[in-house]
């Protein structure tokens, strides 16, 4: 595709309402839940169910935060772009390029995950090749325009919620009895198998890390925000739809899974979902999961190309980036943009051809697994700084405020701090914690560096301007 001079730099509306709210939805339910949950269960017991409720509301309160900032400023960079508003140029252009580093990592990750469930389902070809044809598909999907991204991102997402409501459901009525040959499980998986808790209280701060990384995704509302048709109305509507549904669809789903089976079950381990299924007698229990879960796979895969395409977008926007990175075609279409996201992509379909190993990409993952709250915090710095800088009146003209502000913003901020500090302190998260923090600390100093070279010049500019007197 050729870019348009005429419309460089612009992007187009294309995303409504609906698709909006399906977009933030489709991009927290993934494989996470999917599978992911499974490892959770086994290592903290039925009480997992109160660490996905009890993260699943700061996250809701963090995405309260974000709406207020977002609808005030409707921004394709979201919480990057208010960040150097309001924090300075080294938080926005930090906190962007790792976010930007995370759903790179991301699509690569899904990518090799799709393959591998796509060659369960037809073994024939091998796993490069699926993912090479996924990463070719979904990055036409991305260059095409916005409407295909959310046309597509759409149909995902309402896949995964059909299955996980249809789920929640079966599950509901085989937890009252009502399956034939079934008894009622009352609370024996729940409390008959060495109680909520049955590993102890230290092992819930490293399943928390996890559950924070399951819901990461909600934020893609206000990033997509700046090709929305009312961008304002339509974040205020949609966040208000998403985070209720995806606290929902994790706590339900995940206490079904608890109350039917044994939390320390192989088959939790290797797939929660289709072991239920499989409990209840559903026909091809496994095959139905793999479908879903590739599904699931292909969006997260969708929305990492599209968040990554256009954070990297914003930032060159706000000259905080390679120039090349805010061109855009005739369909205002970041290219150049959806172009590096998708490298990290055709990387790993390399990588897997190669080196089967993954030595390399365990290390890249791990780099990535504590951005989520690294992001998180940054957005709760960036809402309390803003709150500060505005008097009341302008306070009480935001059309979304953050509930108890400032004192709940407060309270969420230390949570957050509570959790990374208790990673340093925990084994199998402190190495993922100081991958993450050197990636995080390098973009800092670059952005420091950046500020610093912007400082003299917009003194400069200051210095010339004319003055009234």
């Amino acid at each position: 595709m050729s870019i348009s001079p005429q419309n460089s730099g612009k992007l187009r509306p294309g995303i409504n309402t609906r698709q909006l709210t399906m977009i933030g939805i489709g991009g927290v339910i993934g494989a996470g839940l999917f599978v992911g949950s499974g490892k959770t269960i086994s290592s903290a017991g039925p009480g997992i169910v109160l660490v996905y409720l009890l993260t699943g509301i700061v996250v809701i309160l963090v995405m309260r935060m974000l709406a207020e900032l977002a609808t005030a400023n409707p921004e394709t960079g979201s919480f990057s772009s208010h960040a150097s508003r309001e924090l300075g140029t080294w938080a926005g252009l930090s906190v962007g390029w790792v976010y930007a580093y995370h759903w790179c990592i991301t699509v690569a990750f899904e990518s090799i995950a799709g393959a591998a469930i796509a060659r369960q389902l037809l073994p024939g070809p091998p796993t490069w090749f699926y993912a090479l044809l996924f990463m070719s598909a979904l990055t036409a999907v991305n260059l095409a325009a916005v409407s295909s991204f959310a046309r597509f991102e759409f149909w995902f997402a309402l896949i995964k919620v059909t299955a996980i409501v249809v789920f929640i459901g079966i599950g509901i009525a085989a937890i009252a009895g009502l399956f034939p040959d079934r008894p009622a499980p009352g609370t024996t998986n729940l409390l008959g198998r060495g109680g909520l808790f049955p590993k102890g209280y230290t092992v819930l701060l490293t399943a928390a890390l996890t559950v924070f990384f399951s819901y990461f995704g909600t934020e893609l509302v206000t990033i997509a925000a700046g090709e929305a048709k009312d961008p304002a109305r339509e974040i205020r509507t949609s966040m208000r739809s998403v985070a209720g549904r995806i606290l929902l669809f994790y706590v339900g789903s995940v206490f079904v899974i608890v109350t039917l089976l044994p939390w320390n079950s192989a088959q939790v381990t290797e797939s929660p979902y289709a072991a239920v299924l499989n409990l209840l007698g559903i026909p091809g229990a496994k095959t139905i999961m793999n479908l879903i879960v590739l599904t699931a796979v292909l969006s997260c895969l969708n929305s990492g190309l599209y968040a990554s395409s256009r954070m990297l977008y914003s930032l060159a926007q706000r000259g905080e980036g390679p120039r090349l990175l805010r061109r855009t075609n005739r369909a205002g279409v970041p290219v150049a943009g959806v172009l590096a996201a998708s490298s990290a992509g055709f990387l790993a379909v390399v990588a897997n051809y190669f080196l089967p190993t993954g030595t390399v990409f365990n290390f890249l993952l791990s780099s990535s697994g504590s951005i989520a709250v690294v992001v998180y915090l940054c957005i709760c710095a960036t809402q309390i700084r803003s709150r500060r800088c505005r008097t009341p009146e302008q306070i009480a003209t935001l059309t979304v405020r953050m509930w108890g502000a400032p004192y709940l913003s407060y309270a969420v901020g230390l949570v957050l701090v509570v959790v990374i500090a208790g990673m340093a302190f925990t084994g199998s998260t402190r190495r993922p914690l100081v991958l993450t923090l050197t990636v995080t600390g390098i973009a800092v100093v670059a952005g420091v560096v950046q500020q610093r070279r912007r400082s003299p010049k917009m003194l400069a500019v200051t210095a010339e301007a004319p003055r009234d007197d």
